[in-house]
């Protein structure tokens, strides 16, 4: 008698969830189709340069050229941001060195950290901000190959002005092709770049003429005007 009960409430207990079964049904396609985004492709590069055996601490490495490029500038000097740990910041209006952070230390306007570009060091020996006053105004970021950087207070062949760490700034001895570029913005910024490295005799001669100005935020226009070559 108990299997006959079972059997005539079978089909009593399945006819309320058949209309929630067909709704269900209906609604699936939908709800999918809304489920799957069209994802675009993303693409991310690294690249690792071993230096075991050529560096002395993890604390020194190199910055190609590649690198920088991809990295918007808004002063020349900001290419040194590209060493782990310093901050390249201006707290007046351009035309001076830029003041320098490094690994929480302020080194005022270059006093502590050793800077050469294509050998020559830029570091002043004597100045009325400071010994070590690195004025990095005059640097064309397009024409830079690589950097090489050291931190830390254990190179004394990187000289009086290394206590914090040394970069080493190298030029491009060729550029893969003539470069012409035009940039404008607000308040007056406007730049001009042309820079080639045609052949000369034997060799490849690189040129590189910037045309820059800059009105500043300021209240008078501090019409800034560079001129700069190579």
């Amino acid at each position: 008698m108990a299997h006959g009960l079972r059997g005539r409430q079978s089909p009593a207990v399945s006819r309320p969830f058949l209309p929630v079964l067909v709704l269900s049904l209906q609604l699936a396609p939908g709800v999918q189709a809304e489920a799957v985004p069209a994802l675009s492709t993303v693409e991310v590069r690294s690249r690792v340069e071993n230096r075991e055996g050529i560096a002395a601490a993890a604390s020194e490495g190199v910055v190609s050229g590649e690198r920088l490029a991809s990295v918007p500038l808004l002063r020349p000097a900001e290419a040194l941001e590209m060493v782990p740990g310093l901050i390249v910041t201006q707290h007046a209006g351009d035309g001076k060195a830029n003041q320098y952070f490094l690994r929480g230390y302020n080194l005022d306007h270059g006093t502590d950290f050793a800077t050469w570009v294509n050998g020559i060091p830029v570091n002043m020996p004597s100045h009325a901000h400071g010994q070590g006053y690195t004025d990095l105004n005059f640097l064309i970021p397009e024409l830079i190959e690589r950097i090489d950087y050291r931190k830390g207070p254990y190179h004394a062949e990187e000289g009086d002005f290394s206590s914090a760490g040394a970069a080493r700034i190298d030029y491009a001895r060729a550029l893969g092709g003539s470069l012409a570029q035009l940039t404008l913005g607000q308040r007056g910024h406007a730049r001009t770049l042309l820079a080639g490295s045609p052949q000369q005799g034997d060799g490849r001669l690189l040129y590189a003429l910037e045309l820059y100005h800059n009105d500043g935020p300021w209240q008078v226009p501090e019409n800034y005007r560079k001129l700069n070559g190579v």
